[in-house]
């Protein structure tokens, strides 16, 4: 008679209740992990940029002899008209002496510099000079005047025999001042400028319009030569009441620089204006040559300018809070990448713009934190770079979205 053997009840439910205990740690295992393993980047878009158009402004040249303007630091709007050959630039010369003689006997703005006594030589250049119908100013016997004063006296009057004195003074003899002239035009990249002494009353003191307006910025960097171009009038003892020479001087904006007057030149002028635009100051430097009389190059000079600060606009980049780029996440949360604030620039007639965004990796992050940025290059311009930020928060999705999109956006999906 066989005999029936009965397993305890606990023993059938022993692997029955780690079958679920199994289970439920598999449950909270995966639980845990959809909980914390972390979310690989929101995918990031840029937008496509739409850059500002401009065109190019219409000068008001003359109809003769050689011109050229510029607008400083603005390279590209440098333009001309008229011939491109070496002219005659008369009393313009002076503006070279002026920056020659300074370069071995420097000034500071407001100092009148070493005192200058006049030499029976020097004395000797006034008949030379009115003898060929030159301008001059008194240099009476035992005259004794500052660096500055001679300088003014010479740059204002446009005194012939105040540019030799000076030029002797300072390098013994005017072949020196020739020599010195020579070095210093090589030496600043005057390659179309030739002078032969120091008045401008020979006519082979030459030069080309776009060289003048070199010239001519070169001069306004000299703050002693600015300053000396840009006065009226200035009483000089033992000289008398000097004017300036530049009827411009003072209108709509003219600060300067120089005059030039010879029968082989005709009228001429190195000149310069300022202009408030876009928030700052402008200037704008040229160079007109071959004039009739000064009267008629005057109201050229003015129409001229005129139109070149016509050309000066300012170019809007970018709003504040606009969209460069998109970032979005697997749980369809999307925010766009944008400007934290404007941008402008100012610029002279045509300017091509292009933008190239930079955005960073981006999982989570709150409104206005930084993530990116957008580099504007400009022509004629400086590069600007402006931040991006998150226009919206890009929110934790919450443990209900993982557990329900197991795994999904995940930095192990990514990889």
């Amino acid at each position: 008679m066989s005999r029936v053997v009965r397993r305890p009840r606990s023993a059938v439910r022993r692997p029955v209740t780690i079958a679920v205990v199994a289970v439920l740690l598999l449950a909270v295992a995966y639980l845990v992990a959809a909980a914390l393993v972390p979310f690989s980047p929101a995918s990031a878009t840029t937008t496509r940029y739409a850059a500002p158009t401009s065109t190019v402004p219409a000068l008001d040249f003359p109809g003769y002899g050689a011109t050229a303007v510029e607008a400083t630091d603005f390279p590209e709007s440098l333009r001309t008209s008229g011939d491109e050959q070496r002219r005659s630039i008369a009393s313009i010369s002076k503006v070279v002496t002026a920056l020659v003689v300074l370069d071995v006997k420097p000034l500071r703005p407001g100092q009148d510099g070493p005192t200058i006594a006049f030499t029976p030589e020097m004395q000797g250049l006034y008949a030379k000079y009115l003898a060929v119908n030159g301008e001059v100013a008194p240099m009476p016997a035992g005259l004794r005047l500052s660096e500055h004063q001679t300088l003014q006296v010479m740059l204002m009057k446009s005194a012939n025999n105040y540019a030799g004195a000076l030029a002797i003074w300072a390098f013994g003899s005017l072949d020196a001042y020739q020599d010195a002239a020579a070095e210093w035009l090589k030496e600043h990249d005057l390659d179309h400028t030739t002078i032969e002494e120091p008045t401008g009353l020979d006519a082979d003191n030459r030069s080309t319009a776009t060289d003048l307006v070199d010239l001519g910025q070169l001069a306004l960097a000299n703050p002693v030569v600015k300053q000396v171009v840009g006065t009226k009038t200035v009483s000089i003892p033992d000289v008398g009441d000097i004017e300036n020479s530049n009827k411009l001087l003072g209108i709509d904006g003219v600060e300067g620089i120089k005059t030039g007057t010879l029968d082989e030149a005709g009228a001429c002028l190195l000149f310069a204006a300022q202009y408030e635009r876009g928030g700052r100051t402008v200037t704008v430097v040229g160079a007109m040559l071959g004039g009739v009389d000064h009267d008629t190059l005057d109201g050229d000079v003015q129409r001229l300018l005129h139109s070149a600060a016509d050309g000066f606009h300012v170019v809007t980049l970018a709003h504040g809070g606009q969209s460069f780029g998109t970032f979005s996440t697997p749980w369809k949360d999307e925010t766009d990448a944008v400007t934290r604030s404007g941008a402008q620039v100012l610029v002279w007639g045509r300017a091509t713009v292009r933008a190239t965004t930079k955005l960073d990796t981006v999982t989570l992050g709150t409104k206005g934190e930084r993530v990116g940025r957008v580099r504007f290059d400009v022509s004629d311009h400086e590069p600007v770079t402006v931040p991006l930020v998150l226009e919206d928060d890009i929110q934790d999705p919450g443990v209900w979205w993982r557990w329900t999109n197991p795994f999904q956006g995940t930095s192990t999906d990514a990889a």
